[in-house]
């Protein structure tokens, strides 16, 4: 076994005990010193060191050689090139309707119509009802594509520099945070829209003639046309969101999607 070695002060100390001690007594005394100073040590350590937060929630900043201006300029074209990219393949012809991960669904409250209608002959109302729900979202994408580009060319340096080094989706919840209503009212008359043109609401009266004489069933539609365009309108944030969310991840974490030099220089690689 090796032998314990005390720190300098709690050697003087035991130097400095009386000779009358037992050995017994100086084991103690030693292991209570020893303690003292492990107990300074570690209540000092923890004073001096940062709270300790996980990596996803507040990865480290990202090491940049870039100027404050190309941080700005290198942020706004990355962010552009996800925008842009989400948009574009959300607000094309099945964008919504063949892509499975942001298909949007009936309203919880009409799919509840479907065994009802189902023994009416009339299912497929519901059918046709879903597919135009997605038509309208990706109609409305577009108005959206506008209020982001519009966004990051008014984008603070402050605020490019916070989102540099914060979470890996700092963008997008800035998005979240500062457009919401501003994507809101920009998209909601062109659901409405779209739901008219495309027969949505056609459907959707036809849907409440055939529902309306069946028991109970014809409740769920009290909504009215106005629960089709809130909830179309919620899906289709969402979805874009979330796409914009990945898209910025993946430009923080994979050097392939730097497409140009300054975002090499900004985010390394």
């Amino acid at each position: 076994m090796r032998p314990l070695r005390l720190p300098l002060c709690a050697a003087a100390l035991l130097l400095a005990a009386p000779v009358s001690v037992s050995a017994q007594s100086w084991s103690d005394l030693g292991k209570d010193l020893l303690k003292q100073q492990l107990e300074r040590q570690q209540s000092a350590g923890s004073a001096a060191a940062p709270t300790a937060t996980s990596s996803a929630a507040s990865p480290a900043a990202i090491t940049t050689t870039a100027s404050t201006a190309e941080i700005g300029s290198g942020l706004t074209a990355a962010l552009k090139q996800a925008v842009t990219q989400v948009t574009g393949r959300l607000g094309r012809s099945d964008g919504f309707n063949a892509d499975p991960l942001v298909h949007i669904p009936l309203p919880a409250k009409l799919s509840t119509l479907r065994s009802g209608l189902a023994l009416a002959g009339q299912s497929g109302l519901l059918d046709d009802l879903e597919v135009r729900l997605n038509r309208a979202a990706e109609a409305a994408t577009p108005e959206a594509q506008k209020i982001f580009l519009a966004s990051l060319d008014k984008m603070s340096l402050d605020d490019a520099r916070a989102i540099l080094s914060g979470p890996k989706d700092s963008a997008t919840q800035y998005f979240k945070r500062t457009m919401t209503p501003d994507l809101s009212a920009a998209m909601r008359p062109v659901i409405e829209s779209e739901l008219a043109q495309t027969g949505a609401m056609t459907s959707y009266q036809a849907l409440t003639a055939a529902a309306g004489s069946l028991p109970v069933v014809g409740q769920a539609l009290s909504g009215g046309p106005g629960l089709l365009t809130d909830h179309v309108l919620t899906r289709a944030l969402g979805a874009i969101f979330t796409g914009i969310g990945q898209e910025e991840a993946a430009i923080r974490t994979d050097p392939a999607k730097r497409s140009t030099e300054l975002l090499k220089k900004v985010f390394g690689g």
